[in-house]
Order: structure tokens, then sequence, then C-alpha cells
């Protein structure tokens, strides 16, 4: 089995504080933070007992509207699909939403409501920018099934099981001793398949940002990459001198360390100087189907945005676990790679609980099915994600990733299987 890629935290980590470089937490939880979901309460044929189901989410987070509610949309969606087909053995799903409002006040009473109030039997599809309840919910052994490893969580705490998996020992301290493993797979692909040997990497002159960028840099280098950086200021950057320095150091690939909107600027800049890159590589967070409006202004940067991750491309109708998340989602307007996420982890949920059905649909049933997984893919969503965990930190590791390449008028396009862009990389060690 393919080892689950723990750079992925690294990596949505840095995505949602550069998001956040410029806002700064609340404290209070938004008015709606306790509505009761009626679309996933909907009646299911059956009289019987519903299971209860917690979603918690930054909804209204100061990194901006919509910033996190892919996976809660996706997971909605598939509890409405599964309640309208008559839940888990007879049983509707009942979903109770919570918005933390992107604090760690507001998240630990979103904890609070669900686990001691309202009593859901697990959270599903967890995505909060300061999970600052994950030690309440492993005490009280709730399972925590699909979370998006924004933070440190997931490679800390039992009975956290992000969408990724972990080989950490979950202990209580983050990874192995404080520090967490990132497989150079990334760099090893574009190498490799299109004989990438020039990498930029630009940042912002702010403490996250950089230290992000450095991160890059080491794994680029290790995979022997001529390394180009390039830091801008975060209050007044110049855009124009990065993309003119990137065409005259002749990268062939471009990583960042900023955020969406800044990612857009750069593009707008590269095209107009005339910057042409193999490609311009980011993330499953802005693995999304409003590219072209979001790049408007920057038509062959735009054509030359790559993203990868670790699950199916939301855009590969072609297979049927794919289809079904399109089909169920169509009223979503837009769709991106945390929804198909989202819709995973509540999968999974469902696997778990229609397999302790016969003996009860309890929060200990579900966290040992869920544990105890080896190679679980959603149907072919994710690559194999387990949670066997390795006394030891990785040295190396076969890892697998997605990949998939924006064209305007097709939109993400599938490049090779997922499950065969594997190598053997090395694992570096980072602290969170």
């Amino acid at each position: 089995m393919a080892r689950p890629r723990p750079s992925r935290a690294a990596e949505a980590l840095a995505a949602v504080l550069l998001l956040a470089l410029t806002a700064a937490c609340g404290s209070r939880l938004p008015e709606s933070a306790f509505e009761r979901d009626d679309r996933g309460a909907a009646p299911a044929p059956s009289t019987a007992e519903p299971i209860r189901v917690g979603i918690v989410t930054s909804a209204t987070s100061p990194v901006g509207g919509g910033a996190f509610t892919g996976p809660r949309d996706g997971a909605r969606a598939y509890f409405d699909r599964l309640n309208a087909r008559g839940g888990v053995d007879g049983r509707r799903v009942e979903v109770r939403l919570c918005d933390d409002g992107g604090s760690g006040v507001g998240n630990n009473e979103c904890v609070h409501r669900l686990i001691d109030e309202e009593k859901v039997v697990a959270l599903v599809a967890t995505t909060a920018l300061d999970y600052a309840g994950a030690a309440r919910v492993s005490r009280a052994g709730v399972p925590d099934v699909g979370g998006q490893p924004i933070g440190t969580a997931y490679d800390t705490y039992p009975h956290l099981y992000g969408i990724y998996g972990s080989e950490a020992p979950r202990d209580g301290t983050p990874g192995w001793d404080g520090k967490l493993y990132g497989g150079t797979e990334v760099y090893r692909y574009f190498k490799r398949e299109h004989g990438a040997r020039t990498a930029a990497v630009v940042s912002y002159n702010q403490s996250a940002s950089a230290a992000y960028a450095r991160l890059v840099e080491r794994g680029l280098r290790a995979e022997g990459y001529r390394v180009v950086t390039e830091q801008v200021d975060f209050a007044l950057p110049n855009f124009r001198a990065v993309a003119a320095d990137l065409k005259e150091q002749g990268a062939d690939l471009v990583f960042d360390a900023i955020d969406g909107h800044g990612n857009a600027r750069l593009c707008e800049a590269m095209d107009d100087v005339g910057a042409r890159v193999t490609a311009k590589v980011t993330h499953v967070q802005n693995w999304t189907s409003t590219v072209a409006g979001d790049y408007e202004d920057a038509p062959r940067c735009r054509n030359a945005l790559w993203a990868t991750g670790s699950s199916r491309n939301f855009e590969d109708t072609g297979h049927e676990a794919v289809r079904e998340f399109r089909e169920a989602t169509e009223d979503l307007g837009t769709h991106s790679q945390w929804q198909l996420e989202g819709w995973a982890a509540a999968r999974w949920f469902t696997d778990a609980a229609t397999a302790c059905a016969p003996t009860g649909v309890t929060r200990a049933c579900v966290d040992d099915r869920v544990g105890r997984a080896d190679g679980y893919t959603a149907g072919g969503l994710l690559l194999p994600v387990g949670f066997r965990p390795s006394p030891e930190p990785p040295d190396t590791g076969r890892t697998c990733l997605s990949v998939a390449r924006w064209r305007d008028g097709e939109g993400w396009v599938t490049q090779g299987d997922m499950n065969r862009n594997c190598f053997e990389v090395p694992q570096l060690a980072y602290e969170p």
C-alpha cells in the first residue's frame, strides 16, 4: 500500500495561513452556528431512530466566505442521497451543522454542543481554521472521520482520522516528537514526466509564507532542481518584477507560498512579460471549477495551471464514483476537489456505520471500523488510506499522487492514473 501523504497537511496549513494573513480571528460564534440541517434530516422511509452526525466548518471565518465550505457541501450531498435511498439499515442520517466562525473559542463551543448536547455518533468532514477542540473530541472517543488536515490535529490525537491518513503515533504530540514528514513526489513527477530542471518558489516577506517556501525549496533541492527564490513585499508586492526574473531565469516550474489573489496577480504579470513555464503548480484547495473566472486576465498562465493531490479529479466523470458525486451535486453550481473529499468522508462514515448496523451504530464501533482502515479508497475516490502507526519516522516511502492540468474548454484534465503516479522518494522532516 502507498504511504499516506503527510505533506498534504503542511500544504493545506500554508494555504490557510496565507489566506488569513490580513485577518484576526474573532471569538464569537455566528448566530447561525447551531442551525439544524433540514436537508440532511429529510425523512427516510422508516420510523427508526436517526443516526446523528456533526459537521464543523469555519464557514464564516475571517479567511472569507466559501473558503472552507467545500467538504461540508460534499458531505451533505452524500447524506441527502443516502437518506433518499433509505439511510443506513433503514435509519436516516441526521446532520447537525456548526459554523465555528474560524476561531478557537468557536470551535470549542461547536465541539461541546455537538458531542455533549447533540450526542452525535461522529464528526464528519471537519474543516476548521483553528481546531482548538480536537483534544476534547479525542478524549470523548468520538470518531472524526475524513477531516481536512489544516493544522496538526490529525497527526496528533487518536480517534481523529484525516482524509489522507496518517502513520504518526498520534499520542498527543504532533507527528514524531513534534516533527512531521513530507515526501518529494510532486517534484519527482515533474522531473520525470516533463523534464523540469529549474523551479521557482515565490513567497511573501512574511513568516508563514517564508517558512513554507523554505520547505518547498528543500524538497526541490533534494530532487536535484536548480531553485530560484523570489520574495515579494506582502503590503506592496511587485509581481511584474518577479515575473520578469522568472522569464530571465528560464524557470520550468513555479511553486508558490502566496494567497489566491496574489497567485492571480502573479499569473497576470507572467502573461504581461511573456514568462512561459511548463507548469504553474497549485494545491488541492485551489483545485476548483472557478479557474476561468479567477484567472480571467491571464489566459496563457491559466492554461499552465496544474494541481496535485491525493484524491481522484472531480472532473473524471468516466469513473463511476466521480460520476455519482457529480450527478448528486449538480445544484451546487461550482465544483471543487474539497467537495469531492467531503463526499468521500461521508461515504467513509457510512461504510463504517453500515458494518456496525447489525450490532449497533455506536461511537466505539464506528471508531474501531475507521481506525482499522488499511487501504480504504471510498470506492476509488481516494488514494489508499490507513492509520497503522509507525514507531519510527519514515526515511523514504512509496508515495502516489493525483495530477490534473487546466485546459480552457475542458476544465481539469487528469494526467495519468493516480494509482500509478507513484515514486519511492525521501521523506523530509519539518516542524509545523
